[in-house]
């Protein structure tokens, strides 16, 4: 099937639409950029504001910026992400930027520079639940999926004996449990979640609980 063009846009009706930036010259300019396709149903200046308003209206489509008061696009994805559509318009080419809004829940990320036309047949297809990422952006997001595809799992780099002390923590044990358990002494279980840490690239005792939950460590 070949491109959708605004002409075959129009018979399939408009989408609904809330803005969410905290500039209202930004919101304006976007509104009138839309066309007819669109509807934009609400604009909110802040997170708090527009996470509130999608709640209320479940628009088809969010237009969001990234950086903006009360937590951002960031917040707007990941707490409105799930049941509709939301397209980061940001100025920001940053990778941590465009990977933490993936991560959060948006189904685009698209610069304000895209021309007009550009962003209204990426933002149709965005409201159809399609990923759209502006061209420059793109092979930043392919290059982290490789990097993810074949990297290896920190939990990988864990000793047998480091694996079956984790379990213990895991699941709430003291020290000096696991130590009795293991047939070890209370300081070596110490020294064993000390390198755990450090090869999972954590910081405290309680981001191990969280890890060995997140990937079935039990």
């Amino acid at each position: 099937m070949g491109a959708m063009t605004e002409h075959n846009l129009t018979s399939l009706g408009p989408v609904s639409v809330v803005i969410a930036d905290d500039h209202p010259i930004w919101r304006t300019g976007v509104r009138s950029d839309l066309g007819e396709n669109f509807e934009v149903v609400g604009e909110a200046a802040d997170a708090a504001e527009a996470v509130a308003l999608i709640k209320e209206l479940r628009p088809g489509l969010v237009l969001s910026d990234l950086h903006m008061p009360e937590g951002g696009g960031i917040r707007v994805a990941s707490e409105c992400g799930e049941f509709c559509n939301v397209v980061m318009l940001t100025v920001s080419e940053t990778e941590r930027d465009l990977l933490d809004a993936v991560a959060a829940g948006a189904v685009g990320y698209l610069l304000k520079s895209t021309p007009p036309d550009e962003l209204r047949n990426a933002l149709w297809k965005a409201s159809r639940g399609e990923p759209v990422f502006s061209a420059s952006l793109a092979s930043l997001l392919l290059s982290e999926f490789r990097r993810l595809k074949t990297a290896e799992s920190p939990a990988d780099a864990l000793s047998d004996r480091e694996r079956e002390v984790l379990r213990h923590v895991a699941r709430g044990h003291t020290y000096r449990s696991i130590g009795e358990q293991l047939f070890i002494a209370e300081k070596t279980v110490e020294n064993h979640v000390r390198n755990i840490l450090k090869k999972l690239h954590l910081s405290r005792k309680n981001e191990l609980m969280r890890y060995a939950i997140d990937h079935g460590i039990d």
